[in-house]
């Protein structure tokens, strides 16, 4: 199934398409724009693959970039298992399989970055380069003094309670991401990306698909651990926002691979493609080309 989307807001958008495939048992959505050697874009918590379109037109004047809705986000299905960033990885392994991909790029931002980093630790041979965008990697370094930190007291709010609290107030939820972790909640996400990921997330099965990207993160931590053993060698890009993770990512980032550039986006908070869109866009292109 191929249908064209149009985002207004983004130049050349238009030649965005929207695409479905099965892998691992699982329908994902993705999108896809451009021609030449592969790039793929992951998402995070309550965002989609929409948030890459600014970059997407970008990056597709020299290559072909696909960015998919992770399993339980945006319009791919939902299933009641499968949340470990290992099997999200090897979800978008498949389809990266399915399209025929041998070698790719991979960008990850957010729970995206974990996505990134299993892909390339358990595909390290089809990987050339990756980039890691702010939030942490579980079972690496000093990663408990983030997972238990006070105010990420949503790392660990999933469940029966949880899921039925925030039923049909999703947005009131998703707000404490998009305004707590910005640097400036008046610059962080807009209204109408606001009302797109609300309503994303109150499909069925969605919101607590998201829940259970958290509850994964002590398995997370058993599998990163090990991965951690043997070091990535392609180039690692590390972007992380001065007022969000900060150092913390960038070592971490420099625990699990032998090439990293380390680089603070200077004032941002996390959501780094909304928040410092001209310092970031640049800085991917530049290493991803």
């Amino acid at each position: 199934m191929l249908v064209v989307l149009f985002f207004p807001l983004a130049a050349k958008a238009d030649e965005i398409s929207s695409s479905f495939a099965t892998v691992n048992g699982v329908r994902l959505h993705y999108l896809s724009i451009g021609k030449g050697e592969p790039i793929i874009l992951l998402h995070g918590y309550a965002e989609t693959s929409h948030m890459w379109v600014p970059l997407m037109t970008e990056l597709a004047k020299t290559h072909q970039v696909i960015a998919p809705d992770l399993r339980g986000a945006g319009d791919s299905e939902a299933p009641q298992d499968g949340y470990t960033k290992a099997m999200l990885a090897q979800d978008v392994h498949a389809l990266a399989q399915k399209l025929g991909y041998k070698s790719v790029e991979i960008v990850g931002h957010d729970i995206g970055l974990m996505v990134a980093y299993a892909y390339a630790a358990q595909y390290p041979s089809e990987v050339s380069k990756i980039v890691l965008m702010d939030a942490f990697l579980p079972g690496v370094g000093d990663w408990k003094s983030v997972w238990l930190m006070r105010d990420l007291w949503h790392f660990h709010f999933y469940g029966n309670t949880p899921l039925a609290l925030v039923t049909g107030r999703e947005r009131i939820y998703l707000e404490h991401f998009w305004n707590d972790f910005a640097a400036d909640p008046a610059h962080s996400l807009s209204e109408k990306d606001r009302e797109f990921y609300a309503a994303a997330y109150a499909k069925p099965g969605h919101m607590r698909a998201g829940m259970e990207y958290f509850r994964a993160f002590e398995q997370d931590a058993k599998d990163f651990a090990e991965f951690a053993k043997t070091p990535l060698t392609m180039p690692m890009m590390v972007l992380s926002g001065e007022k969000a993770s900060g150092q913390t990512l960038i070592d971490q980032g420099m625990l699990v691979a032998n090439d990293v550039d380390g680089v603070i986006v200077p004032g941002s908070g996390h959501w780094l493609m909304e928040e410092a869109p001209d310092f970031v866009i640049p800085k991917l292109v530049e290493f991803l080309n």
